[in-house]
């Protein structure tokens, strides 16, 4: 028993000791050694790097000037001195260059930007891609609806009476906002896809193909700034409609309870009854909020994206969500709180992009079901007059509220019911 105590002993002794020398020799065989390369990248790197495995780059980070301090890019001796110009461009790549600039502007002592290029693979990649799709799908499930549903009609057919549904503030509020979300939706459209219609100048072509590539390419740029000078100056039309629409209909689309009946009904989308609703449905309401919280932070990023060094979005954010904790609780980790100009109209332009397919998506539907979709619907902002047949299936409620306030006019036929 003694023993077998001594020997309970030692090993509780050395099972630590065994267990940490373990551990540094499998750090010691997973850490790269650079003695080979003289502290530059290794085999392994490039395979690590091809693997999409993620690399330390502090060796390189570091290795900005000799090691025995006889000089470095913050001291160099002459014109280069003992730093050579690999070791000048890592120190430029990794903010470590003692850069300055006359004119102190924002950003111009970055030179050297790698993110840059995870933008632009981003955009010409999955943004071109998975956006192009999502809208051909929400056109093509919006055709293979009407095809089984077809038109919505008046079940009642078209009366003699209308009534009026908006006033002419109103009409031109929605159109100021329409006709600008269109413009900005397709210009933006175009500079993402214009440039796939030549595709990229290829070599060893001849010297008629070389003009005409040319050619072609300086077309192109004339066209992309003047889609770029549509949107720049279109936006200010669209974000003062924003709030036009906002302040005239926010009080009708406050949720109530009728717009739960409204959901589980479908709307009455699938049914010839249709379920009561006020002067806004409930779709009606899902758009409208839409828009609104959607239009609203396409156009903080872009005005993030008209000044970007003067209305940064993203550090402050990032700053925010760090805050409560949200990063690290689903795995992301502390957000970058610190961005440079650069970083911040890359990650702008990303999400104004992102954000605008989801609401196109939205608007198109919204197009479908005002115009060809439902019989009738069109007329509200057309003449604003709508049936009083439509109104009184779509907008009972609303109807009813007019009734009380104009009996005598109501059912007036020809006549057009003011509605407050």
């Amino acid at each position: 028993m003694r023993l077998l105590g001594v020997v309970a002993l030692a090993l509780a002794f050395t099972s630590p000791m065994a267990l940490a020398q373990s551990a540094a020799e499998t750090e010691a065989e997973a850490a790269p050694s650079r003695a080979e390369t003289g502290g530059a990248t290794t085999l392994e790197d490039i395979l690590r790097r091809q693997r999409g495995e993620e690399v330390d780059m502090d060796f390189r980070r570091e290795n900005t000037g000799s090691r025995d301090g006889a000089a470095s890019i913050a001291d160099p001796l002459g014109t280069l001195g003992g730093a050579s110009d690999p070791e000048l461009w890592r120190a430029l790549r990794f903010g470590t260059a003692d850069v300055t600039s006359q004119v102190r502007a924002p950003g111009a002592t970055l030179l050297v930007q790698d993110s840059g290029m995870s933008w632009l693979e981003f955009r010409e990649g999955p943004l071109r891609t998975y956006g192009g799709y999502f809208l051909l799908g929400v056109i093509g499930l919006l055709a293979l609806f009407f095809l089984i549903r077809g038109r919505i009609r008046i079940g009642a057919g078209r009366s003699a009476a209308t009534i009026l549904r908006f006033k002419a503030i109103e009409r031109f509020g929605h159109w100021l906002l329409a006709g600008s979300f269109i413009l900005l939706g397709l210009t933006g459209l175009f500079t993402l896809y214009a440039r796939l219609a030549i595709g990229r100048p290829e070599t060893g072509l001849s010297d008629e193909a070389s003009i005409m590539a040319r050619q072609d390419g300086a077309w192109l740029e004339t066209a992309l700034l003047g889609a770029k000078w549509i949107h720049n100056n279109v936006s200010w039309a669209f974000m003062l409609a924003l709030v036009l629409v906002f302040v005239m209909w926010v009080i009708h689309n406050l949720p109530d309870k009728t717009d739960i009946k409204w959901l589980l009904q479908g709307g009455g989308i699938f049914t010839k009854a249709h379920p009561p609703a006020k002067k806004f449905n409930a779709g009606q309401k899902l758009i409208f909020w839409s828009v609104i919280v959607l239009g609203a932070s396409i156009s903080a990023s872009g005005l993030s994206l008209l000044f970007p060094f003067e209305l940064p979005m993203f550090a402050k954010t990032f700053a925010l969500l760090n805050g409560t904790g949200l990063p690290e609780a689903v795995g992301l980790g502390a957000l970058p709180e610190t961005l440079t100009p650069h970083a911040e109209m890359q990650l702008s332009q990303a999400w104004h992009a992102i954000v605008s397919f989801v609401l196109m998506g939205i608007i198109i539907a919204h197009i479908y079901i005002g115009s060809v979709g439902m019989e009738g619907a069109y007329d509200a902002m057309g003449s604003g007059e709508v049936d009083l047949n439509w109104a009184k299936e779509h907008h009972s409620l609303w109807v009813e509220e007019v009734q009380s306030k104009n009996p005598q006019k109501i059912d007036a036929p020809g006549g057009a019911t003011p509605a407050e």
